[in-house]
């Protein structure tokens, strides 16, 4: 997949089929389109084109107003978001800095200015739910309009659903709408079956491991740590984990996915959301110093409970002591 950060790049395709989000998490309903417009695509000879925005246009309007409680939970960084685009085929993926001059865009300088003379847009497949332009102005009826006017085609997908639970003693099987929001509220309530379920896959994080103050080692519980970019992920807590990127297969392991409330202000990585992973099992073959750089991906299969804060780095010791105990027994049923 080829990533251009913005449309004024030469390499971009001359015309693409196109789909325009977020895209926060790659969901199943992400994946129904992204397949839909691949397909319209191939139909049309034309490269299959995600245009995506960072920062999330919430995230641009949170820190514009002062109101940072506005801002989104986010579900996977940026990398990840990429490498789930790549894995469901699309060939190009647009990044849009959402900023003043974006923002300010009307309906039409956005049709004309992005969607025409930026990617040569032939087809535009859109959601339900779509609205572009200054104070979110335009809709599925205008870019319509729009296509009609200037010679794009313009479809509209319906929202994807999923059975959350199969039907019981001839009861209908209950179903709901997949979305990043529903995705981030199970997240949040520790719900990774569901979340699972909502994403198609286990929830994971990836990225390269970082250095960190090596308290893992005083405590006799090394980490493999992760930065994450963004200061609200949807996800917090001590988890059962799975890391891969190390082994030729999954490594168990827990992990503690958040700020660290018990370390002190002048710990290297204090205020920063990391994804901290023991593995209960290391490669002998890595070495104590094996895992620094290494591209990893972590799976958060099941929450145990939410951060805590520990008066004394013995109280620390012991609390994490029992999240391997509880991770253990979890993998062994």
């Amino acid at each position: 997949m080829h990533i251009f950060r913005g449309i004024h790049h030469p390499k971009l395709a001359a015309a693409c089929a196109v789909t325009i989000g977020n895209f926060d998490g790659v969901h199943r309903g992400h994946q129904a389109m992204l397949a839909l417009l691949r397909n319209e695509a191939r139909h049309r000879a034309l490269p299959s084109c995600v245009m995506t925005f960072e920062p999330h246009p919430r995230d641009f309007f949170a820190q514009q107003m002062g109101i940072p409680e506005m801002a989104p939970q986010r579900i996977v960084s940026l990398r990840d978001k990429l490498a789930e685009l790549e894995a469901c085929g699309i060939a190009q993926c647009v990044i849009m800095p959402f900023n003043p001059w974006l923002s300010g865009l009307t309906p039409h300088e956005f049709v004309q200015q992005v969607l025409v003379q930026g990617l040569g847009t032939r087809y535009v497949l859109v959601g339900d739910d779509f609205c572009y332009g200054t104070k979110r102005a335009g809709n599925y009826a205008s870019l319509s309009l729009s296509g009609q006017q200037l010679g794009f085609e313009v479809a509209r997908m319906n929202s994807y659903e999923i059975s959350d639970t199969p039907a019981l003693d001839g009861q209908a099987a209950s179903s709901g709408r997949v979305s990043s929001s529903a995705v981030r509220q199970a997240l949040s309530q520790g719900d990774m079956r569901r979340a699972a379920l909502l994403l198609g896959r286990p929830y994971a994080l990836s990225g390269h491991v970082i250095h960190g103050r090596k308290l893992g080692r005083e405590l006799n519980c090394a980490t493999l740590n992760l930065r994450f970019a963004h200061a609200k992920p949807a996800a917090s807590g001590i988890f059962v984990a799975q890391v891969h990127g190390l082994s030729d297969k999954p490594l168990p392991g827990v992990a503690n996915f958040g700020v660290r409330p018990s370390l002190d202000a002048n710990d290297v990585n204090r205020g920063q959301v990391l994804l901290e992973t023991h593995c209960l099992e290391w490669p002998a073959s890595l070495g104590s110093q094996g895992g620094y750089g290494k591209l990893i991906r972590v799976e958060l299969l099941h929450k145990l409970h939410d951060e805590l804060t520990y008066d004394s780095l013995d109280a620390l010791q012991q609390g994490i002591a029992q999240d391997c105990i509880d991770a253990r027994q979890w993998f062994q049923k």
